[in-house]
């Protein structure tokens, strides 16, 4: 019987750093979804746009990498401080609940503090790197996201997501201005698209969950002003999308290739959010991956054409 508790405590003992290991890998990828890859990676997508058409295909390397770095490091950076912030009503979230900061695998004060570091490097690699431009820009755009909607207005407004809006489409101009380009027409027609795109696709993400914001007593449209209102919101912006996508071909930063693309891309968007406005459906999930889709479109349009 000593032999065998002997041999079994020496199991235990060698299963020890596998236990380790396993618990360290996952430690690891609650830090990787703290910082919201995915978000990130759409972020870089619209600030790479913003910079190929501002610099085109004389645009340096290094210039690009170390904007896509700073911008990146500030998404990042401002993502860990909204979960910081949100963790308490993460908690009473179902789709939520499972974050780090609930589970208590990350401890609330590395976020607080990775997220600060990484918006201060951030501001150094733009500030002396880039323009001071665009390190204003991206700070601005942190200040909106993290102080003005995840602090101030997500608990209190169901405007919140207009003005979170504001900071989601400052990258592709964060990109214009660093490969050279100006606070001009062309920098606000970016900005405009963008803007107006964030709404239905915001919106469209609210309705699926929104009876976990009204656990958590989140105002987002659904829950202060119905899912028909919501609906119709999204039907009205992807209508107003069309005459907006048209400001840059205006401007010359596209041709017919993107004005086709974007059209047909638009006019869908339109049918989608229209067949839901009058079904009696209360989320369409499709209608927000679509959008991904629409954005993807038409900057890759954009591009394709710059580069030819």
């Amino acid at each position: 019987m000593r032999g065998l508790a002997v041999t079994k405590s020496a199991g235990d003992v060698a299963r020890l750093p596998v236990k380790a290991e396993a618990a360290h890998r996952s430690v690891a990828r609650d830090l990787f979804i703290l910082f919201k890859p995915g978000i990130v990676g759409l972020v870089l997508v619209s600030t790479l746009t913003g910079t190929y058409l501002a610099g085109g295909n004389s645009l340096g390397l290094g210039l690009t990498l170390l904007t896509l770095l700073g911008v990146g490091l500030a998404t990042a950076g401002s993502a860990a401080l909204n979960n910081y912030f949100d963790r308490d009503i993460d908690a009473l979230m179902k789709r939520t609940s499972t974050r780090a900061l609930v589970t208590g695998s990350i401890h609330p004060s590395v976020a607080l503090i990775s997220g600060l570091l990484m918006v201060v490097v951030s501001m150094l690699v733009l500030g002396l790197f880039v323009s001071t431009v665009s390190a204003a820009l991206t700070f601005s755009a942190s200040v909106l996201y993290v102080v003005v909607y995840a602090m101030i207005l997500k608990r209190r407004s169901s405007w919140a997501n207009q003005i979170g809006g504001i900071a989601g489409a400052l990258p592709p101009v964060i990109g214009f201005t660093a490969a050279g380009g100006g606070l001009g027409a062309e920098a606000f027609s970016l900005f405009f698209l963008v803007a107006v795109w964030q709404q239905p696709h915001a919106l469209s993400l609210a309705l699926k969950y929104r009876d976990d914001y009204k656990s958590a007593g989140i105002p987002v449209v659904p829950v202060a002003c119905g899912v028909e209102s919501t609906k119709l919101r999204i039907f009205l912006y992807s209508l107003l999308l069309l005459p907006v996508s048209i400001l840059p071909y205006m401007l010359g930063m596209g041709g017919p290739i993107y004005l086709a693309f974007t059209g047909v891309a638009g006019l869908a968007f339109v049918a989608l959010s229209g067949r839901f406005l009058f079904s009696a459906k209360k989320c369409d999930i499709f209608l927000f991956l679509y959008s991904v889709i629409y954005l993807t479109v038409v900057f890759l349009s954009m591009v394709v054409e710059k580069a030819i």
